[in-house]
């Protein structure tokens, strides 16, 4: 399916998957500061509303797909209590900032974080009860090769749960959402993070992503059943839930 490719570097010859990887090695140390910030906190209530919906599944091997600094990770640790959660990204700096997060917790011998590709899962077939994907997808270069990568990795009956931007439609959230996103977002990112894409590429990023009943079409194309699409906060993000076959 053709759509809109939004990258952070206009000028980069790079791929989106590499300029994505170098945004977020350029704003890591910054980013657990900007991203609650720039939410009002309200991201933390999201994680943990998203994480809930596993609990009565369950799950004991977890994969946390671009899993940055590890919040989500961590997050699934204390509401699920896992034995076994990976985490991956394709940022090395994201990275560094969650393993001395989690070695700071003692929780590095449930959680592991590594250098991964969503789109090329190093892990066999039917490992995982269940993926987590939080403010990820949209940066996926292949949409659809992801949700498969997905889809192959969790056991039967598993289940994902993405956490995702998403764009409110009722007036006036609507306007307001707007007005935030693309004028004081991207300016007060810019001010703590000094890179000028970063916040930039995310507003772009969340209009051109396909959410909503759009994304459970995509889930149930790559096989994925029982979808389910919960708005959250007037629609500002929303959580996306599909169970393998």
């Amino acid at each position: 399916m053709d759509r809109e490719v939004v990258v952070p570097y206009s000028n980069s010859s790079n791929s989106k998957k590499e300029q994505v990887a170098d945004m977020f090695n350029s704003i890591s140390k910054k980013y657990d500061l900007l991203n609650h910030v720039l939410s009002l906190g309200i991201d933390i209530y999201w994680r943990k509303k998203a994480i809930r919906l596993l609990s009565k599944d369950k799950p004991q091997v977890m994969l946390d797909i671009a899993t940055g600094t590890g919040d989500f990770a961590i997050e699934a640790f204390k509401i699920l209590k896992p034995t076994s959660i990976k985490g991956i990204d394709i940022s090395r700096g994201m990275l560094d900032v969650g393993v001395e997060k989690i070695k700071k917790m003692k929780l590095d011998h449930v959680i592991d974080l590594q250098l991964g590709d969503s789109e090329n899962l190093v892990f066999d077939d039917n490992t995982f009860d269940a993926v987590t994907v939080a403010f990820g997808v949209r940066n996926f270069e292949n949409l659809e090769k992801g949700l498969a990568e997905i889809y192959r990795v969790l056991k039967p009956e598993g289940k994902l749960v993405v956490l995702e931007f998403s764009k409110p439609y009722m007036f006036p959230f609507k306007q307001v959402y707007n007005f935030y996103f693309n004028t004081i977002l991207p300016l007060v990112g810019k001010l703590i993070s000094k890179d000028n894409s970063a916040y930039t590429y995310l507003p772009n990023s969340v209009m051109a992503f396909p959410d909503g009943k759009a994304f459970l079409e995509i889930m149930k194309k790559e096989g994925f059943r029982e979808v389910q699409w919960r708005p959250l906060t007037v629609g500002i993000s929303s959580i996306y839930i599909g169970q393998k076959k």
